[in-house]
């Protein structure tokens, strides 16, 4: 606004400038005089000159270049007015080298700064050199340089940290974690259902029921469960009675290190929150189990669904278990492959279904 403003006055200098130049040299000289004796009689009263700005700098610097400007210099001294001249070739020079090195396309500038991002110990020659082996994009580090974020380090580091999501995915084989649910039988008995589950591969590894949980009978569940050479060093649970203080001193000596969640505090466990919500959804919400023995059969047969036969979101998609990874169909575009068809198989008495290729006899 203020740029717009002072382009305005310079135009209306230039355009009185203009209408001076038609009047006659008497008239002219006239008025020179007339003004001169007007600033003579404002610097016999020390009258203190108002500071110029930009704009009448401007003016005053191209008008003296038709005459003699150092017999007429009165408002400023020749050393601020020669001052006033070199900063406006400055700004010239500025506007003149504006142009420079054409810019980078605006996407390869965002694929720059999201290499940053998702790579906080890379630099800008590393970036650099990913650019050009992988992508086939030649750039200078010192470009590169220039696009990168201008957020500062974290905690005066040379290099970036990495991100919370990273650092679990990185250590979520190590941890498993447990909890319970409800279930009402066809004569409205409580039933208890304990869950145990691995957060690297989402895998569930335990799935039982008990109408009398006990912290005797969850450590013989979770003893069942974990083997002697296991891996896994940390185990979630909340703040319920069944894990008492002797349960955990149990759970130390399998080599696990217990990790209590906060009270009322779900989202500290939400991973097993969320198998529990998938178990209740897909399972428990459409039966009514008869008995304790009957609820653990249907509880086992949607367990072997889960790890086996339902693809998970969160790993890719992919399936839970992990050593049917190399099951995976390679991706055929919209038709099916030449030779198969779709074979599909009932679970938990057609309430999903499993669907497969199955090559076609000859």
């Amino acid at each position: 606004m203020r740029a717009g403003l002072s382009w305005l006055r310079i135009l209306g200098d230039l355009v009185h400038f203009l209408c001076l130049g038609l009047r006659s040299r008497t008239s002219l000289a006239a008025e020179n005089l007339f003004l001169r004796k007007q600033l003579a009689f404002y610097q016999e009263r020390k009258v203190k000159p108002r500071r110029a700005d930009n704009p009448t700098r401007l003016t005053l610097v191209l008008l003296s270049r038709w005459f003699n400007w150092r017999d007429a210099l009165t408002v400023v001294r020749p050393r601020t007015f020669i001052a006033w001249h070199r900063k406006g070739f400055r700004l010239f020079w500025r506007w003149k080298s504006a142009a420079g090195r054409r810019p980078i396309p605006i996407e390869l500038q965002r694929l720059i700064r999201r290499m940053a991002r998702e790579n906080p110990s890379w630099g800008e020659e590393r970036i650099a050199n990913e650019l050009f082996l992988k992508l086939g994009l030649r750039l200078s580090p010192r470009t590169i340089r220039k696009y990168l974020p201008k957020s500062p380090p974290a905690n005066g580091e040379p290099r970036g940290d990495q991100r919370w999501t990273t650092f679990l995915k990185n250590h979520a084989r190590g941890i498993i974690a447990c909890d319970f649910c409800v279930a009402v039988t066809a004569t409205f008995r409580i039933l208890y259902v304990l869950v145990v589950m691995e957060h690297g591969s989402r895998r569930l590894i335990h799935l039982n029921a008990t109408a009398h949980p006990t912290a005797a009978w969850t450590l013989q569940q979770l003893r069942e469960t974990i083997p002697s050479d296991h891996e896994y060093r940390f185990i979630i649970h909340d703040h319920d009675t069944i894990y008492s203080a002797e349960f955990d001193a149990s759970l130390t000596r399998l080599g696990l290190k217990v990790i209590t969640t906060p009270v009322r505090s779900p989202q500290a466990n939400s991973l097993c929150e969320r198998l529990i919500g998938t178990l209740r959804r897909e399972c428990l919400d459409w039966i009514i189990p008869l008995s304790e023995g009957h609820l653990s059969k249907v509880l086992a047969s949607w367990m072997v669904h889960y790890n086996r036969g339902r693809p998970h979101s969160a790993l890719g998609p992919g399936i839970p278990d992990p050593r049917l990874a190399d099951l995976r169909v390679k991706p055929c575009g919209h038709r099916l492959p030449v030779g198969h068809r779709v074979v599909a198989t009932p679970i938990l008495g057609g309430l999903h279904h499993e669907y497969s290729l199955q090559r076609l006899a000859a």
